[in-house]
């Protein structure tokens, strides 16, 4: 689905489909005789949304013949499931660790199907503010409040796109301004164009009073490498045919249809320059910390940066 200024979409289409397939890995991982990230929520979304591309991480097993075509691919698949455990530990504990210091406020921004606000231990008087696209929210909130499951913080949803002027919509909710803010880039930049991502980080540092902190996952050195972007479009046609050839029931998700290629500046220099203490891992350094290294062949996980940072 071709991207426009002004799409919208609901949990199962377009870029909210790429928060299933987070959740699927997030399962995955989950499910695993020895977790780093535990997800309780994250099978109960893919059972709510139905079968779908998104599920694709979450298949048993990839048939025969697409093994034999493609041999490196289930080593692909296992290291995007580290790359995503990783991830997700990475931010969980990045807000576990601003709360300990005295932060109360939080913001999620593009929340998908993050599922922090009800499975971390915040601690008593934290508020969660969950930012994404009214549908996703909404898919995400009924889901469990339909389980009876009740979040572990104070959870406010703040329904906005995040190319409107969110936050007039942030404070409306109660955000203070004021205080010390721990906000969350997760999963997002790469679904915004270059001016918009400008945009992004100049309303957040407008919001963060000294003692804020922002944690954020950035396209590293070669995102818009036309060269790398052609290998790996080329890669995916070859799982994409293959899939097609073999009438697989499930379609093989292309998420870089949805992502602006365009050369945007170093998240940690913008950072640096406003004013913000800055620590830069990347993404094979991060995994490897974990336990969970990218496997051994090219592409086996994204090229990203993950950055934290507090206002001095």
């Amino acid at each position: 689905m071709p991207r426009t200024d002004n799409d919208t979409w609901d949990i199962t289409e377009s870029v909210g489909a790429t928060a299933l397939g987070v959740a699927a890995a997030r399962a995955v991982e989950t499910e695993s005789d020895d977790p780093l990230i535990r997800d309780p929520f994250a099978r109960v979304f893919l059972d709510a949304a139905g079968e779908g591309m998104w599920n694709w991480f979450a298949a048993p097993q990839l048939p025969p013949e697409i093994v034999e075509a493609e041999p490196d691919l289930p080593l692909r698949m296992r290291s995007m499931v580290n790359y995503m455990a990783s991830r997700t530990a990475f931010f969980d504990e990045f807000f576990l660790d601003a709360t300990k210091a005295g932060v109360r406020q939080a913001v999620i921004l593009a929340a998908g199907l993050d599922s922090r606000a009800w499975r971390l231990p915040w601690p008593d008087g934290t508020t969660v503010y969950e930012l994404d696209q009214p549908k996703v929210l909404e898919f995400k909130s009924s889901t469990l409040q339909q389980r009876g499951d009740e979040p572990t913080a104070n959870l406010v949803n703040v329904p906005v796109d995040l190319r409107h002027d969110w936050p007039a919509a942030l404070q409306q909710a109660g955000f203070d301004a004021t205080a010390p803010g721990v906000w969350s880039v997760e999963g997002l930049l790469p679904f915004l164009p270059a001016a918009a991502q400008d945009l992004l980080f100049e309303r957040v540092h407008a919001l963060s009073v000294a003692g804020s902190r922002i944690a954020v996952e950035a396209p590293g050195p070669g995102f818009a490498d036309p060269k790398v972007r052609e290998r790996q479009r080329a890669q995916m046609q070859r799982y994409r045919a293959l899939a097609a050839k073999l009438d697989l029931q499930q379609d093989i998700p292309d998420v870089q249809e949805l992502w602006y290629f365009e050369e945007r500046e170093d998240v940690g220099d913008w950072l640096r320059r406003h004013g913000w203490d800055v620590s830069v891992v990347p993404a094979e350094e991060l995994m490897t910390r974990y336990g969970r290294p990218p496997a051994d062949i090219d592409d086996a996980a994204p090229r990203s940066l993950f950055v934290s940072a507090q206002r001095l």
